[in-house]
């Protein structure tokens, strides 16, 4: 067995109301001085209210960030530090979607160690310290509460990360609940956001691929197989919405150790120039990067072909069993009522040719895929999709 290293979440709350007891399970690591980041939305329709009124009861003084925008912006997450740096803040929450929980991050780390954000981009550089931390996600998709990633738009379509594990927050609550008002589309999105994590996961060619990762990458995508159908067409089942939730969570601690691929390198250039959401831009190329994939990649896929599709066929070759799997995905996008193909979303043929020279820069992920992947493969993977 070669030599590994896992790192996740030191402590992880998970249940229905758990959020509701959050100012007891921070208070005695967060301080009495908390920023609380989130977004506007979220905020608007009272999700909030619940936790705020929580840690008032508590007499925990709370600086509220509301204004956390998708694709969070650099100039966002330099506004929150300065707020965070007049308030003299002992501890940061992040509450919401991978936006606001990757501002949250950065705004522990910078307001905990002082370093400047230039030098902390990229994988490793963060210095640290950083502030106590604890996320709380209201998606059940990018499994950012125990991911050591943040994410964030520099300037124009940009985006920038910063990797290390020192921005693992504390604590991760996990609360269904605040996932039941989500509507259909973005359950079906992020679900399928979440099961690319697992599978690209599972079948990563870094050189940290682990027995950890591939074990929770299964079990990930057990659950999200199980109950994406349930959450997206019945929105109020708890025991679905919980089962995504903690799937969502398995599968981000899978690619936390085992990073994910060319389906997130080719996804990049179409949520960065056409705005489309994460989940969405990797469930428009999924099935054309593992059909790309297949020749390098059949006997992973077929391994794990029935933890998502348990009726599948288990006297079927490798390869059969490969293309049934990939067939299924991309059936299962179309029932959840996902647009399927490139042009559904706004994008011209025109476009493919740039977009497969920006995947290109994506080499900290496509050193990972299990298939080399070049330009022109990347240009006809995007034919594919369109």
């Amino acid at each position: 067995m070669e030599p590994f290293v896992f790192n996740t979440t030191p402590r992880i709350v998970f249940g229905q109301g758990a959020s509701n007891r959050i100012a007891a399970i921070v208070a005695d690591r967060c301080g009495g001085r908390i920023l609380f980041i989130t977004d506007p939305g979220l905020r608007s329709l009272g999700l909030c209210d619940p936790l705020l009124k929580s840690f008032s009861d508590q007499g925990i003084d709370l600086v509220i960030f509301d204004h956390v925008e998708a694709d969070p912006s650099l100039s966002t997450v330099l506004k929150v530090v300065d707020v965070g740096k007049e308030n003299e803040i002992t501890g940061v929450i992040g509450f919401g979607g991978g936006s606001s929980l990757d501002v949250a991050k950065i705004a522990a780390l910078l307001l905990g160690s002082g370093e400047d954000i230039k030098d902390a981009w990229g994988v490793g550089n963060a210095q640290g310290p950083r502030l106590p931390l604890v996320l709380v996600p209201t998606t059940a998709g990018t499994g950012s509460e125990v991911t050591p990633v943040s994410i964030i738009t520099v300037s124009g379509d940009e985006k920038r990360g910063v990797s290390s594990p020192l921005i693992l927050p504390d604590i991760a609550i996990l609360d269904p609940d605040l996932t039941l008002g989500l509507p259909a589309h973005i359950t079906a999105a992020t679900g399928i956001d979440a099961m690319v994590h697992a599978i690209e996961a599972y079948t990563s060619r870094n050189a940290n691929n682990n027995p950890l990762s591939k074990m929770l990458a299964r079990q990930a995508l057990q659950l999200l197989g199980a109950n994406i159908e349930k959450a997206v067409w019945n929105g109020g089942d708890r025991e679905a919405r919980g089962a995504m939730l903690l799937g969502s969570m398995l599968a981000g601690q899978a690619f936390a150790n085992s990073p994910v691929a060319a389906v997130h390198a080719l996804a990049y250039p179409i949520g960065g120039s056409f705005h489309i959401p994460h989940g969405l831009s990797n469930a428009l190329v999924l099935p054309h990067v593992l059909r790309f994939n297949a020749p390098n990649a059949a006997v992973a896929y077929a391994e794990i072909a029935a933890d998502v599709f348990p009726d599948l066929r288990s006297d079927e070759s490798a390869q059969q069993r490969c293309a049934s799997f990939i067939g299924r995905l991309e059936e299962l996008s179309a029932k959840l009522g996902l647009p399927p193909r490139l042009r559904d979303v706004g994008i011209g043929e025109g476009h493919l040719a740039g977009m497969a020279r920006d995947a290109m820069k994506q080499t900290r992920l496509l050193v990972n895929n299990p298939r080399p992947v070049t330009e022109a493969d990347a240009h006809a993977i995007y034919r594919a999709a369109w």
